[in-house]
């Protein structure tokens, strides 16, 4: 499928690897030229370079810490106008609710929904005054069905959902569309840091931890980041015009819920 937005900007923030690094993967294929952006300049310079030579768009790196209110002012002046915006950043470190201190739900609002809502807040009037524009949150499963040990995770980007489910219908009318992404277990670091949580507090391997996460998902495995990129290319294409504040699930089913 043609997903009609050749030739258009797309900012994708903690693009150089795992989720992020999907994203920025399925919308060059699309044709769209990139303002990648990680804190890790070898790794983001790694990333951008293959996507260049695989897909022939044009790629400006920025290496900012996209939660901070300078390295954000850093990503927006060399970004430029964009038409689509991607965000996302690493989730907070699980733990227990007796654990938590308001500095630590401090940390977790700036990274995962104040840093979110800046960049909309920044980017969505150049979207607004050209007519177009795709913005994409990547969030997580947990906005629908909380975890226990992902207490300031859950906090924080429900915060944001509820966010986007009002601005998302403000702005719709300018063809410009807000939505998020929820996955659940995909085969990225992160996976595997919350593997290696289970594997010492339960005493068990890692495969054998692994084996226990992968059971809970009806598919039976973990998601590939490929085909998550694969969805948020689509809710950035032209054909995505009439979805608006919506929360889609990519957790192989995970989520047991109805509606």
């Amino acid at each position: 499928m043609d997903l009609g937005i050749r030739g258009k900007k797309a900012l994708v923030c903690a693009a150089s690897k795992g989720l992020g690094l999907g994203c920025a993967a399925a919308l060059a294929e699309a044709g769209v030229d990139l303002v990648m952006n990680a804190r890790g300049a070898e790794a983001l310079e790694a990333a951008a370079a293959d996507l260049r030579a695989r897909f022939g768009v044009s790629i400006t790196t920025v290496a900012a810490d996209i939660t901070s209110e300078a390295g954000r002012a850093e990503v927006l002046a060399a970004a430029g106008p964009v038409d689509i915006l991607v965000t996302n950043a690493g989730g907070p470190p699980p733990g227990v609710w007796s654990d938590w201190t308001r500095d630590d739900f401090i940390k977790a609002l700036d990274a995962n929904m104040l840093t979110p809502i800046a960049l909309m807040t920044a980017l969505l009037p150049g979207m607004i005054d050209r007519g177009w524009g795709r913005v994409v949150n990547i969030t997580s499963q947990s906005v629908k069905a909380p975890i226990p040990q992902l207490g300031l995770s859950n906090a924080a980007r429900t915060g944001l959902t509820g966010y986007v489910a009002g601005t998302a219908r403000q702005v719709a009318q300018h063809g410009v569309n807000i939505n998020n992404l929820l996955p659940g277990i995909h085969d990225t670091a992160r996976a595997e840091a919350l593997d290696s949580g289970v594997s010492k507090s339960q005493g068990v391997s890692m495969e054998e931890a692994r084996k226990q996460r992968q059971a809970t998902i009806p598919t039976r495995h973990y998601g590939a980041q490929g085909d998550f990129g694969a969805a948020c290319a689509f809710l950035c294409s032209q054909q995505a015009k009439f979805i608006v504040g919506q929360n889609l699930l990519v957790d192989g089913g995970a989520t047991n819920a109805t509606i």
